[in-house]
């Protein structure tokens, strides 16, 4: 499965750039404790309030241009960002593996059913 997004934020790509791979500002509005290696190959772990905790590995990293991170889950986002005028636009793609959009229905099938 495969989602795709864009949207333009009314600052520079750097500052973006910064939202999307500074631990500080990612725990401000993504998970509440980050880390990230922002080496190719490094390490990124992701927890939230509940315990639940992704982990991922860096792909690609070019500032402030694009960020590539696999999940541990076999998934996959892919992060572009261009300078527009008055801006910056992000590009957003995460791909899932086929028995996560599946496991997905059948919970939602299962709620619907009891």
């Amino acid at each position: 499965m495969e989602v795709s997004r864009e949207i333009e934020f009314p600052v520079p790509p750097d500052e973006v750039w910064e939202a999307l791979t500074d631990p500080e500002q990612l725990e401000e509005w993504f998970a509440n404790d980050v880390e990230l290696d922002l080496r190719e190959g490094g390490a990124g772990i992701f927890r939230w309030e509940d315990g639940e905790e992704r982990r991922a590995t860096v792909v690609v990293a070019e500032p402030p241009e694009r960020l590539v991170l696999d999940w541990e889950d076999e998934g996959r986002v892919v992060l572009e960002l261009d300078e527009v005028d008055g801006g910056t636009r992000v590009r957003v793609v995460e791909r899932s593996p086929d028995w996560s959009t599946a496991l997905e229905l059948y919970a939602l099938a299962w709620v619907a059913v009891a």
